[in-house]
């Protein structure tokens, strides 16, 4: 028996081929995690906002100045769970808040969190599967009304809440009433329509009768002498045949078909084509230029006598809408349908950048990823595709490394979208944690793995986005005197001046790289000093291994070694050293330590392969994660004769990988012992007991991925005549 399954069921049990085992972990993960793109939602920029942290700001205070003392406010929406599982959250309040989730009260703040809008509470609720209706109380108070609202980590995984009413359900956001004198008898749920629930809920849905009378164009745009904008919607064409465009306009008009212009008219007043279509979905644009009073325009087709269903091109949630628009634009017109179609980018407007909205009032679209894994960037994915497109490449499976290109393609589509949205809106609704550099984890491993396959990609985009790190990692990053990288946040009080062996590999990767895209040599000097300054830190020379934390106010390294901190360490000298020039003056200095670290990693391998999750406490769990870096960084150093002795390497990193095939691998292709994304402790107790494993998480995925790759690597360069 295993320590996570019976030996039966390993994958070892089944194959001892590396290839099938690299591409059985490999499809397990892309099969759980389909090449999904985005979701398109309305979103009214009138409503609650998100800040920079991802937590929701309800300031009625702001919003009501003069509501009466003791009215409440009431806020509403919904929150899917995919399982039933706790959440934690975290408010701030401006005054008295009362919050029900599934029509029960969760939380209510005490008299000294109530007024201490700078302190936080933290409370507990049980989702259930599926959706969670929630529902805030705001009491106005004579200093203030209204709270922020998030659950812990919300920058890493923001909360994605939906209006709830069936009138607008699946936009996202909040609704909230007016001020009310007595609280509700009768709490909304979900399904309700708002009028159902005998309130008037904000932001207003609908436009005012005065400017329903206008055409679409003006109410949403104004009046915008010398502009135009654009009106885009789907056909299908369910028939060959003759099809029928009627409508009118406001305003002079272009209409296309996909890129084929098919109608122009220069006066304002109804239209009527015949077009010949085949079957199949086209593109409807229409281009409105401003006219003398109002601009705008309807739009039919017909078939045989029978109306043709438009279908909105985004698929947009939380409408019913068919068209989707753009502008205004400066004329002349410049009308690119491949671009628009893209719906990735901002669009040059008149004034600055635009995007698509709807015609509903202060309604926009706004791309979200709503995939678990698939197209988002952050660290532990960097390293998961990472060992896709190694396995890829080595088995010679061009799916998987296509795979890998068109996540970070989504990524980098996206980016120049993400940093408007955010400048835009508070809080970006793509990459929010690339939009809001603050630390390593953000940028280096993802950012390194698109370097990596930067070769495969379709555009030179990566290079605005790797540009972009290599700025914050240079200029802006938190540094201590002698220039090592280290955690300032005061946010978090736990990271706040601290040094941790893991952000060696969040940052010697992508430095390598950006100094082989760029050949600036302070890229690869900064990545091989952080490598001496933090060996200088947390090496603990009586067992050669790190520590996993330095504490910059106690002067202190923790003197524990965590397993993957490790692991991170030694795959980030098999990294540097593949790209460090070989008249290098500090290489000699990092081989030595390399050795020494191998040493002492070397010596705690146990008799089934495997290192532990507390290197030096075998009775913690096997991990898998630093079990794969190990290997890799041993058979990197043996392929590239770093190591001495490579003789004993071999052998531990063959023993390595039967560990994995036979302890963490299952015959599906499942990988277990992986331990969870940490915080740190000065004690081992937390790392062994508190800090527990998971499956198939994105931080051991891939890097099991890569411990085959370089074990094949080394075998074949064995048979080849190495040593």
């Amino acid at each position: 028996m295993g320590y996570y399954f019976p030996d039966e069921l390993s994958i070892f049990s089944k194959t001892q081929d590396i290839k099938t085992v690299l591409e059985t972990v490999a499809n397990r993960y892309i099969g759980q995690n389909p090449p999904f793109g985005v979701s398109y939602y309305a979103y009214q920029k009138n409503g609650i906002r998100q800040d920079k942290h991802y937590r929701y700001v309800f300031d009625f205070a702001d919003i009501y100045p003069l509501a009466g003392l003791e009215t409440s406010v009431y806020a509403w929406s919904k929150l899917w769970s995919d399982d039933d599982m706790p959440m934690t959250f975290e408010i701030s309040c401006f005054g008295p808040v009362i919050i029900y989730c599934n029509g029960e009260r969760v939380f209510k703040p005490n008299v000294l969190i109530e007024r201490k809008s700078e302190l936080s509470a933290s409370f507990t609720v049980k989702l259930k599967k599926g959706w969670n209706n929630f529902v805030l109380r705001f009491i106005r108070t004579n200093i203030g009304c209204g709270g922020i609202l998030g659950a812990v980590s919300s920058r890493n995984r923001p909360l994605s809440f939906i209006v709830p009413s069936w009138d607008r359900d699946g936009q996202k956001g909040w609704l909230y009433t007016l001020p009310l004198k007595e609280p509700l008898e009768k709490l909304p749920e979900l399904g309700m329509t708002e009028e159902e629930t005998g309130l008037c809920w904000y932001p207003l849905k609908e436009w005012l009768p005065e400017e329903k009378a206008m055409g679409q164009m003006k109410r949403m745009y104004s009046l915008r002498k010398g502009c135009y904008a654009i009106g885009w919607t789907k056909l299908l064409a369910e028939k060959n045949g003759e099809y029928t465009i009627k409508g009118t306009n406001s305003g002079s008009i272009q209409i296309y078909l996909d890129d084929k212009r098919v109608y122009v008219s220069d006066k304002s007043g109804e239209f009527e084509f015949k077009i010949q279509l085949k079957y199949g979905c086209y593109n409807l644009f229409v281009i409105n230029q401003c006219g003398e009073t109002d601009w705008g325009f309807t739009a039919e087709c017909l078939f045989e006598d029978r109306k043709v269903m438009f279908v909105n091109p985004l698929n947009v949630k939380g409408t019913d809408e068919k068209w989707i628009y753009a502008g205004p634009f400066s004329q002349p017109v410049n009308f690119d349908p491949e671009k628009i179609c893209s719906a990735d980018i901002p669009l040059d407007g008149a004034k600055g950048k635009v995007f698509w909205r709807l015609d509903k009032p202060h309604t926009v679209i706004r791309p979200y990823n709503d995939n678990k894994l698939f197209g988002h960037w952050n660290y532990p994915l960097g390293v998961t595709l990472y060992g896709l497109a190694e396995a890829g490449r080595f088995i010679k499976d061009s799916s998987l490394v296509d795979y890998v290109t068109k996540h970070v393609e989504l990524c980098t589509r996206f980016f120049d979208y993400a940093m408007w949205d955010r400048d835009r809106y508070g809080a970006a609704s793509m990459h929010n944690l690339l939009s809001t550099l603050s630390t390593l984890d953000d940028c280096g491993s993802f950012g390194s793995l698109m370097l990596e396959v930067s070769g495969e990609l379709n555009d030179d985009a990566y290079v605005r986005i790797a540009d972009y790190i290599a700025d914050f990692i240079r200029n802006r990053l938190d540094r201590l005197p002698d220039g090592a990288f280290y955690r300032v946040n005061p946010e978090h009080l736990l990271m706040d001046q601290t040094l941790w062996a893991d952000d060696l590999y969040m940052s010697v990767p992508f430095l390598c790289r950006y100094y082989k895209l760029t050949g600036r040599q302070e890229f690869i000097d900064d990545a091989a000093k952080q490598l001496v300054l933090y060996h200088k830190y947390l090496y603990r020379p009586d067992k050669k291994i790190m520590s996993h934390v330095y504490d910059v106010r106690h002067r202190k390294a923790t003197e524990v070694s965590w397993g993957r901190g490790n692991g991170w360490v030694a795959f980030s000298y098999s990294e540097l050293l593949r790209f460090l020039p070989e008249n290098h003056e500090l290489r000699e200095e990092l081989i030595r330590n390399f050795n020494d670290l191998c040493e002492g990693y070397l010596a705690l391998q146990d008799e089934k392969g495997m290192w532990h999750q507390v290197l030096t406490d075998p009775d913690s769990y096997p991990e898998a994660s630093c079990t794969s870096m190990f290997a890799c960084a041993f058979a990197r150093g043996v392929r590239n004769s770093w190591l001495n002795e490579p003789e004993k390497y071999i052998e531990a990193v063959e023993k390595a990988w039967k560990g994995l095939c036979s302890e963490a691998i299952d015959l599906h292709g499942n990988v277990y012992g992986i331990c969870r994304g940490s915080g740190f402790s000065f004690s081992e107790d937390y790392y062994k007991n508190d800090l527990g494993w998971l499956l198939n998480d994105t931080h051991g995925t891939g890097i099991v991925l890569l411990a085959g790759v370089e074990y094949g690597k080394l075998l074949e360069w064995l048979d080849n005549g190495g040593i």
